[in-house]
């Protein structure tokens, strides 16, 4: 048997998107547009997005869901700007009490320097860029918003990224909804898609680890500069 159909097999059924709007049945764009929404960021990442977006697509062009595409996109870019406007306020409003605990896994304080400095370097587009990262699209706005980002540029940006995201996954399902491969194999074709959205987020974590590799040495260069200093010596301001 296929690896793919294996981990289809292996995933629970509120993480397969066929199987979840089949479920929805005739509200199965209205479940979505939830999901969407709460992906998006209201705390609780581990949702199918892009899968889920992009069998809508595929759902829709076999004629399974009954709406059409064009109000599809519309209605899932909303949720998806929604979504991201509840994560900002969510952070901004609950930020210092999210980040208090430094032993935290996951909200820890010195994430919302690291988010000023993320902004800093790659500037708004870090939103867009986001978008297509699972996990790292709900944390990101919890922390914009934390970190006190301006609101209109997190408006503006944050928009920008769902008008991308939503229906260009959407609309990518409903291309190859009518392909016969895919709809042959629709639950191998939806795990790939997962696999390949997780991509970037390998790479950073790897990037990461380099990153901190290179700090680690540079700080022990400085450290080491600093022991040979002469002791009357006074830093520059």
């Amino acid at each position: 048997m296929a690896v793919l159909p294996i981990v289809a097999m292996l995933m629970p059924n509120w993480m397969n998107p066929e199987y979840l709007l089949n479920w929805l049945g005739d509200w199965a764009l209205w479940g979505t547009l939830i999901v969407v929404f709460i992906e998006c960021g209201v705390l609780f990442p581990i949702l199918p997005g892009d899968s889920l977006l992009f069998a809508v697509g595929l759902f829709i062009a076999q004629g399974t869901i009954h709406v059409p595409l064009w109000l599809a996109c519309v209605l899932l870019t909303i949720a998806a700007f929604l979504g991201n406007v509840s994560g900002y306020y969510i952070g901004r409003f609950l930020g210092t009490s999210l980040f208090k605990n430094p032993n935290a896994r996951i909200l820890k304080p010195k994430y919302i320097e690291q988010t000023h400095d993320f902004f800093e370097r790659y500037g708004p587009r870090a939103l867009v860029m986001a978008r297509f990262v699972p996990i790292v699209r709900t944390f990101i706005t919890i922390v914009a918003g934390a970190g006190r980002m301006d609101p209109r540029k997190f408006f503006l940006w944050t928009g920008v990224g769902a008008v991308i995201w939503a229906p260009g996954i959407t609309l990518l399902g409903h291309a190859l909804g009518n392909v016969e491969f895919i709809h042959k194999n629709l639950e191998a074709a939806l795990v790939l898609l997962v696999l390949i959205s997780l991509i970037p987020m390998v790479v950073e974590y790897f990037l990461a680890k380099r990153r901190n590799r290179n700090n680690t040495g540079s700080s022990g260069g400085s450290a080491a500069a600093k022991h040979a200093a002469p002791k009357h010596a006074v830093p520059n301001d």
